[in-house]
Order: structure tokens, then C-alpha cells, then sequence
């Protein structure tokens, strides 16, 4: 079983950030981490035995609803956080639906049909740290007026272990561990996506070479980068080494020095 919930938002008035590679925060995090981890895992969960239970859950929220899918914007700074997290989560979806025709394709050594199953999970809204961050904005005053509203949120927002229902659900029903997968799965019910989009092969099959072309690309650069870190630090080291050298030198030069005079010296006292 394999859960995938990693997410990040940035505050509805702020602005995304980008990562240290240099790609948006939200688009990193949200979904492209994902679509790597998966590709590099997916030869694995296509070899488990037949008798075994394989789940896939993938982490989603109804910020996709009235997302759009732009690919072009992902290295630079988008509009607001709010944007850049529902793209996020649309290119998500497609790609779990992408990813289970990927399983399903699979033929199997041992003629078996595919026992790996993907499920799109939205837990709903809840009253969770990122919620908080979220409704608060980031701001004190935010904050301020979150506390002022807490029990309005405390009757609308779920708690976050009736959050987790729908995760427990979709890991545990024995329905969901037989048929088909790549279902959605929203109030431990299944339902249908709300945007076409979403289960969209054109649209499917552009993202997953968009994004494998990206994580290549990446890969490539941080290489480079380690490469240039590395050669920089044993730059630094062969200077330090270089400098403890000379010093030493320099140290036993002025020591052999000073023996030589304190010798004169006697040897002057054994003449007088």
C-alpha cells in the first residue's frame, strides 16, 4: 500500500515560491513528486505477486474544480497560491488515471490480470494545520479572526481523523481490493470527477511527457550542480590542506631556528 499526501499551499493572498531547482513550490510538491516517485516505483508494484492486495491512494481536494491546466507556468512565479495548487491537483488526477491504465496495460509473466490498484482519495475539508494556514492567509490578523471565528469552523470543518475516513476506507474496504481501480473516492463513497479533464487520454499522455521530460531535465541540472559542489569543495579542501602545509612548514623552519641559536649560545658559554 502505497499512500501519497504530500502537500503544500501557499496562503490565498501570497505568491507561490519556487524550489531550489527552480520550479514552483505547489507544482513540485503537489504533483510532480509524485508522478516521479511512482515512475521510479512502478516496475516493483507491477511485479508483486497475484495473491497480493496492491493499493495506490493518491491525496486530492476540490481546488481542481475550477483549475486550469497550464504547463507552461510551472518555473516561474504563478498567480496566486490558490491557482497554482488546483492545477496541481488536476495534473494529480489525471495522472493517477493515466498512471492505473499504465498498470492495467501490463501484461504479466504469469498471465495474471493486474492486482495493482490506484484510487484518488479527496478527505474533504478539515481542520487541519494547512486548512489554518489557508483560511488565515498567513497573517496575524488572519490568524486573529480565525480564533474570533473558531466555532463557526468547528461546525463546518471536519475534524481530522473524520478526515481520514475516506483514506481508511479506500485502504481497507475488501470491495476496493477486486475489479477495476482508478477510482475516486469522496465521503467513503465513490463518485465522479467534476471536470473532464480529468480522464482525458490527449490531455494525459501531453502531461506525462511534459512532466518526464521536466524530471529528466532536473535530474540532469542537479547533477551538474552536485558535480560543481563537489569539485568547489575539494577546491577548499586542497587549499586548506595546502595552507595547514605551509604553516607546518613555516612552524618547523622557525623551530629548527631557534634550536640552532639556543646551540650557539652554549656553545659559546663551553668557549668561555
Amino acid at each position: 500500500m502505497i499512500i501519497l499526501c504530500a502537500n503544500t499551499m501557499t496562503p490565498r493572498w501570497g505568491k507561490s515560491r519556487l524550489t531550489i531547482d527552480g520550479v514552483e513550490e505547489e507544482w513540485m510538491v503537489n504533483y510532480l513528486s509524485t508522478f516521479h516517485l511512482l515512475s521510479i516505483l512502478s516496475p516493483a508494484i507491477r511485479a508483486q505477486p497475484a495473491d497480493r492486495d496492491v493499493r495506490v491512494m493518491v491525496g486530492t481536494c476540490s481546488s481542481y474544480i475550477g483549475a486550469t491546466l497550464d504547463m507552461d507556468n510551472t518555473e516561474t512565479k504563478a498567480k496566486s497560491g490558490s491557482w497554482s495548487h488546483g492545477r496541481a491537483k488536476l495534473a494529480l488526477m489525471n495522472f493517477t488515471y493515466a498512471f492505473q491504465k499504465h498498470l492495467d496495460a501490463y501484461k504479466r509473466p504469469d498471465k495474471q490480470p493486474n492486482n495493482a490498484r490506484a484510487f484518488i482519495v479527496d478527505p474533504g475539508y478539515s481542520r487541519t494545520p494547512g486548512m489554518r494556514r489557508w483560511l488565515t492567509g498567513g497573517s496575524l490578523i488572519g490568524l486573529l479572526l480565525y480564533l474570533v471565528t473558531w466555532p463557526v469552523w468547528w461546525l463546518v470543518l471536519k475534524s481530522s481523523e473524520q478526515g481520514a475516513q475516506s483514506f481508511l476506507f479506500a485502504a481497507m474496504d475488501a470491495e476496493y481490493g477486486q475489479g477495476l481501480g482508478g477510482k475516486f473516492i469522496k465521503e467513503c463513497r465513490e463518485i465522479g470527477p467534476l471536470r473532464a479533464e480529468v480522464n482525458d487520454e490527449d490531455t494525459a499522455k501531453t502531461l506525462w511527457e511534459f512532466s518526464d521530460k521536466q524530471v529528466e531535465r532536473l535530474e540532469k541540472q542537479g547533477a551538474v550542480q552536485r558535480a560543481l559542489e563537489k569539485k568547489e569543495k575539494e577546491q577548499s579542501h586542497a587549499k586548506n590542506a595546502d595552507s595547514n602545509s605551509t604553516a607546518s612548514a613555516d612552524g618547523e623552519a622557525a623551530q629548527a631556528q631557534q634550536t640552532q641559536t639556543a646551540g650557539s649560545r652554549r656553545n659559546r658559554k663551553g668557549k668561555n
